[in-house]
């Protein structure tokens, strides 16, 4: 079972099974930990730190004031690595993301100044009040590790995840995410309204402050990495890999969608089952772990026809659809 193999010590160095903690322990570490700031959404901080032991991007979609950057911040906190934020607003201009190449009188040369985009979690705030061109400045970010700046290429950090949050865009001063750029997320979320009996804890927990000064680190950068590696030992049986493409198949055909999953999508959708799998300790993804992380990992990425869309048809909808109607596999174990 891939839960009971060391992933790292503390301080992120190789270590004995006796000292180690499984990847089960850390990520349910991690989702401790955030939950202490954000109470009642323990689903939602379980899809956070999943996008991050994935590899991926997370794009937060909600009202102002629901909690989306104070939960990037505590992924922050609880992972001992860099940290950038980036306040995007409809000046905001490329190179306020990426860096810029000054001239250096002392060095009598040109040098490069890195932007906040050169750390391991990246938080994109408002990342829709930013015009379009300064939104596509993330792409080679997000897509490859990498910026390019007047012609040289950067690498970025590993671990590398961008953490974007945006308002509904009927919100006024609002601009839509280019297709392309939602692609390269993982994942969309929604925070959501908390319940009563949770608003009351965040009256009491955020009464006199945000509460994040009260958390520290779970796992640092290595962690992570070790995290992510063990993400990619997990098994996915063939039934599984054929319910995927079935699901893929079934959205390209389905009459209310124009554009439907991509390979990139199927992907995704893989990769992220095999870190849900891991979290519950085991190795091997089942049927389940598709189904449960179907939504968020592909309601963003399917465009609906122009009809579907009069008809107030949702892509959240689509994707239910998908899951009810296409068949479900029964694999055995491996």
């Amino acid at each position: 079972m891939l839960s009971e193999h060391p992933l790292a010590s503390s301080d992120g160095s190789p270590t004995t099974k006796r000292e180690s903690a499984t990847f089960a322990d850390l990520f349910r570490g991690m989702v401790d930990n955030i939950a202490h700031v954000i109470q009642g959404k323990a689903d939602v901080v379980e899809m956070l730190v999943l996008c991050l032991v994935s590899e991926g991007h997370l794009l937060i979609e909600d009202r102002p004031g629901v909690g989306k950057t104070t939960m990037a911040k505590a992924l922050a906190t609880s992972v001992d690595t860099t940290f950038g934020r980036i306040q995007f607003t409809p000046d905001l201009l490329p190179s306020d993301v990426v860096g810029v190449t000054v001239w250096d009188r002392h060095a009598n040369q040109f040098v490069f100044r890195p932007g906040p985009v050169f750390s391991s979690i990246v938080l994109a705030d408002e990342i829709n009040r930013a015009s379009p061109k300064t939104q596509s400045a993330l792409l080679e970010a997000m897509a490859e590790h990498q910026v390019t700046v007047d012609g040289r290429t950067h690498p970025l950090h590993s671990p590398f995840i961008v953490i974007a949050t945006q308002n509904p865009i009927e919100h006024e001063g609002t601009y839509a995410l280019p297709d392309s750029q939602l692609d390269r997320f993982l994942m969309r979320i929604s925070v959501g309204y908390p319940a009563r009996e949770d608003e009351i804890s965040i009256l009491d927990t955020h009464g006199e402050s945000d509460g994040l000064e009260k958390l520290g680190p779970v796992v640092n950068g290595r962690g992570v990495l070790a995290m992510a590696q063990a993400v990619h030992q997990v098994h996915v049986a063939t039934a599984v890999k054929e319910y995927l493409v079935d699901l893929a198949d079934a959205s390209r055909r389905h009459p209310s969608v124009w554009v439907g999953m991509s390979p990139r999508a199927t992907l995704a959708l893989q990769r992220v089952s095999r870190a849900r799998a891991a979290s519950l300790g085991r190795n091997y993804v089942t049927p389940d772990d598709v189904k449960a992380l179907a939504q968020p990992v592909l309601a963003h990425r399917l465009l609906l026809t122009p009809e579907a869309s009069l008809q107030g048809i949702s892509s959240e909808q689509i994707v239910r659809e998908l899951l009810s109607h296409v068949p479900v596999p029964v694999p055995s174990e491996p």
